[in-house]
C-alpha cells in the first residue's frame, strides 16, 4: 500500500511537472526586465576562451549551455533565487554552474540503475528494478542537495572573513576622519590600503560607484545587497543619514567597528566552547570503551562458568 502511494506521487509530480514545462506560465514585466539584465550582464562578464583541450572545451561547453537554459528556465518563471545568487556572489561562482550541477548530480546517480541491477543479479539477490531504482532514487536526492549544502557552508565562512574586512575598513575610515578627510575621500583611501577579496570587493564597488556618479555609500550599500552582508547595509544607511559630520560619523564608525570585534569574540568562544564539549564527549566514549575493554573477560568467565 505504502509504495503504491509513493509511486502514485511521483507519478502526480511527474505529470504536474511536464505540464508546467509544456505550458510555462507568462512572466511579467518585471521578470522579463530581469532576464534581459542578466542576459547582458553575462554577455560583459563572459570570459575569453582559453587554450583547453577539445575534450575538456566541449564538456564545458555542454555544461554552459545546460546551465544558461536552466537560468533561463528560471527566469522566465520569475524565480529570482535571490538567497542562492547572494551566496553565488559571495563565493564568485556563476549560477549557469551551479544549476548545471544541480541537474548533473542526480542525472548521473540515475543512470547507474542497471550498474545496480546487474550487481544484484551477480550476487544473486534477484533481477528486481525496485531496489536498485529507490537507491539511486535516495543517493539523486541527496546529490540534489549536496551542491546547496556545499555553497551554504563555504558562503558561511566567507560571510565571516568578509565581516572581519568590514571591520578592519570601518577602523581605517574613522582613522582617516580623524585626520581631516572628508567621507567619500576617507572611504576611497581606506579601501586602497588593504588587500585580499574582501578589500578588493569594497574597492571595485567604490569605483564602479565614481564611474556610475552614485555615491560611495549608495555603492557600499548594493554590495551589502548583493552578497547579503547586514554590516554594509547598516553602514550604507548610517552614512547616509550623518555624511556631512564628520565627527559623529568618526564616532558612529568606531563603535561599530568595536561592537563588531565583540561579536566576533563572543562567536569565538562560542565555537571554542562547542569545540571543547565535543571533545569531552569523545573522551568519555574512550573512557566506556576501554571499561567495557576491561570488564569483558571476566563477565565472559562469569557467564560460562
Amino acid at each position: 500500500m505504502t509504495g503504491a502511494l509513493a509511486a502514485g506521487a511521483v507519478v502526480g509530480a511527474g505529470l504536474y511537472l511536464l505540464v508546467r514545462a509544456l505550458f510555462p506560465a507568462r512572466p511579467g514585466l518585471a521578470a522579463r526586465m530581469a532576464a534581459l539584465d542578466a542576459a547582458r550582464r553575462r554577455d560583459l562578464d563572459a570570459p575569453p576562451p582559453g587554450r583547453i583541450s577539445p575534450t575538456l572545451e566541449r564538456v564545458g561547453g555542454f555544461r554552459a549551455r545546460l546551465g544558461g537554459e536552466l537560468v533561463r528556465f528560471c527566469e522566465a518563471r520569475g524565480w529570482r533565487l535571490r538567497s542562492v545568487r547572494a551566496d553565488l556572489a559571495i563565493t564568485e561562482r556563476s549560477l549557469e554552474a551551479f544549476l548545471a550541477t544541480k541537474f548533473l548530480l542526480p542525472a548521473a546517480a540515475l543512470l547507474f540503475v542497471p550498474l545496480v541491477v546487474a550487481y544484484f543479479a551477480l550476487l544473486g539477490l534477484g533481477t528486481s528494478v525496485q531496489v536498485p531504482v529507490w537507491i539511486c532514487g535516495l543517493f539523486a536526492l541527496l546529490f540534489f542537495f549536496f551542491p546547496d549544502m556545499q555553497l551554504k557552508q563555504e558562503a558561511q565562512a566567507r560571510r565571516q572573513d568578509f565581516r572581519h574586512v568590514v571591520g578592519a575598513f570601518l577602523d581605517l575610515v574613522a582613522m582617516n576622519l580623524a585626520g581631516g578627510r572628508g567621507v567619500p575621500e576617507a572611504l576611497v583611501s581606506a579601501a586602497n590600503v588593504g588587500e585580499g577579496w574582501g578589500m578588493h570587493r569594497i574597492r571595485e564597488a567604490l569605483g564602479n560607484a565614481r564611474i556610475t556618479g552614485r555615491t560611495p555609500w549608495q555603492a557600499l550599500g548594493g554590495l551589502g545587497e548583493e552578497l547579503d552582508v547586514a554590516e554594509l547595509r547598516d553602514l550604507a544607511g548610517a552614512l547616509a543619514l550623518v555624511a556631512d559630520d564628520g565627527a559623529q560619523i568618526r564616532k558612529s564608525l568606531a563603535a561599530r567597528a568595536a561592537s563588531m570585534r565583540s561579536r566576533e569574540l563572543s562567536e569565538l568562544e562560542g565555537k571554542a566552547g562547542e569545540r571543547s564539549q565535543s571533545m569531552l564527549v569523545a573522551q568519555l566514549f574512550l573512557c566506556a570503551g576501554f571499561l567495557v575493554f576491561l570488564a569483558y573477560p571476566a563477565l565472559m568467565r562469569v557467564l560460562s562458568a
